[in-house]
């Protein structure tokens, strides 16, 4: 119980600091969104890798390629990662930014789902009710989007597919984190190169050496700096967590990161709320009451109420 505990809060700590983070991306846009995710996942690889070092656990990345099947599980979580980034990346420069939020609602309940097929999760009836109430409100405002959001399920099914593979992996969380961006690292180095940045200095100037930012562009460079820091926190603490919890209460903490990223784009960024938000939102967040209620009065993984039978 006390491991599932730690579990959820290193969860819920991730889903807040996701949550917040328009906030940096509203920064750095400057940045075109295809270099960001580049320097995403270079400066992510850097960060992981000097934690390691400083804590002298760098011999944990060997380890965990060593253990059978680790290696593909890993690999095929950095795929999903990147497709996941880059769908979302679209997403936004393609103007359908309501689809890339609607498939962070559609995530949790893809990950429900994959609780039940892959590990058999049950659920008392109070939670079948609030899984209701959500879909309900994924419903409400998919039909308001008027067509079939296969962006939004493409980012949904991707992100979710992440969290099963991350349950599947045995590795520390930095030290799989490090070998996912490590895997993808090198191309991202390549488009850098080959794709030089206008007004700012690209890795292959950087290596030569003959340019310096412009004026008034070194604050952002120190920003896009931190992308590695920004992305690797909440996926360590996403990793350690996912380990420890049931698919299903992952799912229903994902709705922490839309619902901050609402209040930060109607009360920060005077984004439109419209009626079909306020009956989606109303739905999930009862469904998500309702279903942590229940998770409280019941022992994870048995699910009874201490001391009662199962009813």
């Amino acid at each position: 119980m006390k491991e599932y505990t730690k579990g959820a809060f290193a969860t819920i700590s991730a889903y807040i600091l996701w949550g917040l983070l328009p906030v940096y991306w509203k920064s750095v846009q400057a940045v075109s969104p295809d270099r960001m995710i580049a320097h995403r996942i270079i400066w992510s690889f850097m960060f992981l890798f000097m934690l390691l070092l400083v804590r002298r656990q760098l011999p944990q990345i060997k380890i965990t390629i060593s253990i059978p099947g680790q290696l593909k599980i890993l690999t095929a979580a950095s795929v999903i990662l990147t497709l996941n980034w880059l769908t979302f990346i679209y997403a936004v420069s393609s103007g359908q930014v309501i689809a890339g939020s609607l498939g962070y609602y559609m995530s949790p309940l893809l990950s429900i789902a994959l609780g039940v097929i892959y590990y058999k999760e049950k659920f008392k009836t109070s939670q079948i009710l609030a899984i209701g109430l959500a879909a309900a409100g994924v419903i409400v405002i998919t039909v308001s989007a008027g067509k079939f959001p296969w962006l939004s399920l493409i980012l949904a099914l991707t992100f979710g597919l992440y969290g099963l593979l991350k349950k599947k992996t045995l590795a520390d969380s930095a030290a799989g984190l490090v070998i996912e961006t490590g895997l993808i690292a090198p191309l991202a180095l390549l488009y850098l190169i080959i794709m030089p940045a206008p007004g700012l200095v690209s890795v292959s100037e950087a290596a030569s050496g003959p340019s310096m930012p412009q004026a008034g562009s070194l604050w952002l460079m120190i920003l896009v700096s931190l992308a590695g820091i920004v992305t690797a926190v909440p996926l360590m603490l996403f990793s350690y967590g996912a380990r420890k919890l049931d698919l299903s209460m992952i799912g229903f903490m994902q709705y922490i990161a839309p619902t901050l990223m609402l209040v930060l784009g109607v009360f920060a960024y005077d984004e439109p709320f419209t009626v079909a938000h306020a009956i989606c939102f109303t739905l999930i967040w009862s469904g998500l009451i309702l279903y942590t209620s229940t998770w409280f009065r019941f022992k994870p993984g048995t699910r009874q109420p201490a001391g009662s039978k199962d009813s």
